[in-house]
């Protein structure tokens, strides 16, 4: 009899990891979220990025910044960032609800999300980021969500199932987004079970609506309706919906 105990308090702890996380960052949205800045400064550089002409090495550059409004309590949109080398400019890649949905050089590469700051979630650069960039380049002219009214922000695709896909095609890369990123997990190309990051593990999806990942980047993932509960053992974290990364390598709070 007390062994089924910890059975019956399973689903209600898995519940409680995933309210009390959203209900503090929900406190934490009301207390500080002063409204989306449209002006010019909502959408300008952050100053992350040195300009082109200064940096002549190929440059990858994933960043992430809360999206707009009650959405930004529980998650992110991500965008890339490409340069070859002696490009005499970075480009940016967005995945958006609208227009066309690939927007490219819409924004300033390292701008503020609609006030919101920028993080920087993964970097390469040199004879990784030349070796990568044509992998990634050919994943965004085949990216199969390209059509207007593609875009869904839940479960996807959405921008962040755009920015996975296109890191997907190039796994050596070991590049990894943010549990907030919602979406990330989307089956983009149709495959329900696929290799996780780098090929160390496996990733499985259910339309985005339930899915599990482990793997050596991504650790042990349990993502239900887009909210990731997990734990990180190369860089050791805990995982938390709506809050993101706590402990090592923090990619996003």
């Amino acid at each position: 009899m007390s062994s089924s105990r910890p059975r019956r308090r399973l689903p209600l702890l898995v519940l409680l990891a995933i309210l009390l996380p959203i209900g503090i960052a929900a406190a934490h949205h009301a207390a500080t979220y002063e409204g989306p800045d449209w002006g010019v400064t909502g959408r300008a550089s952050a100053g992350l990025l040195p300009p082109a002409e200064a940096w002549p090495a190929a440059t990858i550059r994933v960043y992430a910044a809360r999206t707009v409004r009650w959405r930004g309590i529980f998650a992110t949109h991500t965008w890339l960032v490409v340069k070859e080398a002696g490009a005499a400019r970075y480009d940016r890649f967005d995945y958006t609800a609208w227009g066309d949905p690939i927007r490219t050089n819409g924004f300033p590469p390292d701008a503020r999300w609609f006030g919101a700051e920028p993080v920087l979630i993964f970097a390469a650069d040199g004879e990784a980021a030349a070796r990568a960039i044509p992998k990634i380049r050919a994943a965004i002219a085949s990216y199969a969500w390209r059509n207007r009214g593609d875009y869904r922000a839940w479960p996807g695709p959405n921008s962040n199932t755009f920015v996975a896909a296109a890191l997907a095609a190039a796994p050596e890369l070991q590049a990894v987004l943010p549990p907030t990123a919602i979406g990330k997990d989307y089956p983009h190309d149709g495959r329900w079970i696929a290799p996780a990051t780098g090929g160390l593990g496996f990733r499985a999806s259910l339309g985005g609506y339930l899915g599990l990942a482990v793997g050596w980047y991504e650790g042990v993932e349990l993502s239900l309706f887009g909210a990731v509960i997990g734990v990180d053992v190369r860089r050791p974290a805990v995982k938390l919906p709506a809050i993101g990364r706590i402990g090592m390598g923090e990619d996003f709070v």
